[in-house]
């Protein structure tokens, strides 16, 4: 079991502090939701992960398997096994989804331990097919001209193929019509199992319908501030955010970060 910990994280964006000590815990063999009002730091969380230049981590503390991942180059987190699937996927002309996997499956390999040719185009055309993509998008440049659905079916390839540790999804389903919805859906559970954890970002509880998560945590003004089992996305999706406000007496405040 590997295990990724998240100990009073502070963060801030051109000196204004975003995240205020958030604490968070997420095994392998589990999924955790992040839900809560924009402006939370939701957003902030995934990119201070990932080591976004960005995003200046003032205190607090992330390991994975105890190595301290503030210490690593974001190539580096990625070849120890974080990956970001990102709300809006960059564009890159002149390199093509296939080259791309392959390249980002061998940065995580040893040297002379490279994946073969046949071995890549064969569980890639099969990964394809399973998330119902067309054949052609293998030699397409990376995202470039692909619709918003495209871009994000297209991170859950990339999921698949580089079998990350641990998979932060930041709002993976958002634009996302029903039919594109369920595929992406597939793809991540099919990926749950004991060498793999994951933590999706979302507002809405419309993915959670098909993927059931372990643990939901609601983030309030910088902070986990409530966590529970599925049943708590459920009761947001009907009552919303005031309860748990009235519940620990917190106020509004000006949003700072979609």
């Amino acid at each position: 079991m590997s295990t990724l910990v998240i100990t009073d994280l502070h963060v801030a964006i051109d000196g204004k502090e975003i995240l205020k000590g958030v604490n968070l815990t997420i095994n392998t063999n589990e999924i955790h939701a992040i839900m809560g009002p924009n402006g939370t730091g939701k957003s902030t969380l995934a990119s201070a992960i990932m080591g976004h230049p960005k995003y200046e981590v003032t205190s607090g503390s992330i390991e994975l398997d105890g190595e301290d991942v503030l210490e690593m180059e974001v190539d580096e987190r990625a070849k120890a096994g974080l990956f970001l699937a990102m709300q809006y996927p960059s564009e890159i002309a002149g390199v093509t989804n296939a080259d791309f996997l392959r390249s980002a499956i061998n940065a995580r390999r040893e040297e002379g331990d490279e994946i073969s040719l046949m071995k890549f185009i064969r569980e890639l055309d099969k990964t394809m097919a399973f998330l119902e993509m067309d054949e052609d998008m293998a030699q397409r440049y990376l995202n470039e001209g692909f619709s918003g659905g495209e871009k994000k079916r297209n991170e859950i390839l990339q999921l698949m193929m580089i079998k990350p540790t641990f998979a932060i999804l930041d709002e993976i389903d958002s634009g996302l019509d029903i039919d594109a919805l369920k595929v992406v859906s597939k793809g991540i559970n099919e990926m749950r199992g004991e060498g793999f954890g994951c933590l999706m970002i979302t507002h809405y509880q419309r993915l959670l319908n098909y993927i059931t998560p372990d643990h939901v945590h609601v983030m309030m003004q910088g902070k986990v501030v409530k966590s529970g089992g599925a049943e708590l996305a459920q009761r947001l999706e009907t009552d919303g955010y005031e309860w748990i406000k009235e519940e620990l007496g917190i106020e509004d405040e000006v949003e700072q970060e979609a």
